[in-house]
C-alpha cells in the first residue's frame, strides 16, 4: 500500500492559462509517493482538475458564484440559464462571453430585453459551492420544478445504453487526466455519442452538455442522458427542463430524484454497470433484448 503526498511545488502553477489564452483546465503538480513499508519517497507527478469561481453575470447585475472547470463556459452560460429558469430557449440569450475578474472570471450573458426585465425582477441568491444548483432558496416550496415537457413516444434500446456506457471511458479525457471531473453525456437512440462536457461539479457538467445541445438546436426526442455522478433530484430537474425523456445514472440516484423522475413521467435507470443497470421508473421506454 502507498500513500501520495502533495509537495507544494505545482509544475503549471505559474501558469493560469494555457498557450492560446484559456484557461488551464488541469494543472500538473510535483507529489511523493511514499509505500508504508518504505524508507525512501519516489518523486512523482499528478494531473488536478482545476476548480475555479466563475461569476454569472445578467445585465450587469451579479446573479451566482458557482465552481467550474472553466472550460466550455459558454455552454454552461446557457445551460444555466435554461436550467435554472431564467431562460426558456435558448433564442433569449444574446451572447455570453468570458473575462478575468478578481479572483476568477465574470461569464456575462446578455438576454433579450423582455427576459431580462423579468429576470431582473427576481430576488435569489445562489453560494458558490460547486455546482450547487439550490443554495439560496427561501423555504422548501422554492425547490425547483420543471414544466412537463419531456419527450413524448421516446424508446431506447437497452444496447444503445450498453453501447453509450461503454463509449463514455475514453470520451472523458479531462477525467483521464485528472481523475477528479464528473461527465455529462448525450447519446443518439442508437448509443452513439453527440456530446460530452466534464466539470468539477456534476451540475455544472449536466448544465454545459444541455447548454451545447439547446445552441446546436437538438431534439430530446433523439437520445438520451447519461451522466457519471449520483443522481440528486437537481440532476432530474435540469434533464426534464431540457425535455429528455431517459436518464441513465452510473451511481445511485436519491429518493426525491426518483420522486421527480416519477412527476415527469421519466425513465430513471442507475447503478449502471457494464453487464446491468437498475430501471427505478419508466421501464416501459426501455426496448429489451440484443
Amino acid at each position: 500500500m502507498q500513500q501520495t503526498r502533495t509537495s507544494a511545488t505545482e509544475t503549471a502553477a505559474s501558469e493560469p492559462a494555457s498557450e492560446d489564452g484559456a484557461p488551464r483546465t488541469a494543472l500538473s503538480v510535483a507529489t511523493e509517493v511514499i509505500a508504508y513499508d518504505a524508507a525512501d519517497p519516489r518523486a512523482g507527478e499528478r494531473a488536478l482538475a482545476v476548480e475555479m469561481p466563475v461569476n454569472l453575470v445578467y445585465g450587469s447585475v451579479p446573479y451566482a458564484v458557482m465552481m467550474t472547470t472553466p472550460a466550455d463556459l459558454e455552454d454552461f452560460a446557457y445551460g444555466f440559464s435554461l436550467t435554472e429558469g431564467i431562460v426558456a430557449t435558448a433564442d433569449e440569450i444574446r451572447s455570453a462571453r468570458v473575462e478575468d475578474g478578481e479572483g476568477g472570471l465574470r461569464l456575462l450573458v446578455d438576454l433579450v430585453p423582455g427576459r431580462l426585465r423579468e429576470h431582473l425582477a427576481r430576488k435569489r441568491a445562489i453560494s458558490g459551492r460547486t455546482g450547487c444548483g439550490v443554495c439560496g432558496i427561501d423555504d422548501l416550496a422554492a425547490l425547483p420544478m420543471a414544466e412537463p415537457r419531456r419527450a413524448e413516444g421516446t424508446r431506447v434500446a437497452m444496447a444503445a445504453i450498453s453501447r453509450a456506457l461503454a463509449a463514455l471511458g475514453d470520451a472523458q479525457r479531462l477525467n483521464h487526466e485528472t481523475r477528479a471531473v464528473h461527465a455529462a453525456a448525450w447519446a443518439r437512440l442508437d448509443g452513439s455519442l453527440v456530446a460530452v462536457r466534464e466539470d468539477v461539479g456534476r451540475h455544472n457538467a449536466l448544465d454545459k452538455l444541455i447548454g451545447a445541445l439547446i445552441r446546436a438546436g437538438t431534439d430530446p426526442a433523439e437520445g438520451f442522458l447519461v451522466i457519471t455522478s449520483r443522481c440528486s433530484f437537481e440532476m432530474v430537474e435540469k434533464a426534464a427542463h431540457f425535455g429528455a425523456a431517459v436518464l441513465v445514472a452510473i451511481s445511485a440516484p436519491t429518493s426525491l430524484a426518483l420522486d421527480r423522475a416519477r412527476l415527469h413521467g421519466m425513465t430513471l435507470c442507475a447503478i449502471a454497470r457494464s453487464d446491468n443497470l437498475t430501471v427505478f421508473a419508466g421501464a416501459e421506454r426501455l426496448i429489451l433484448g440484443a
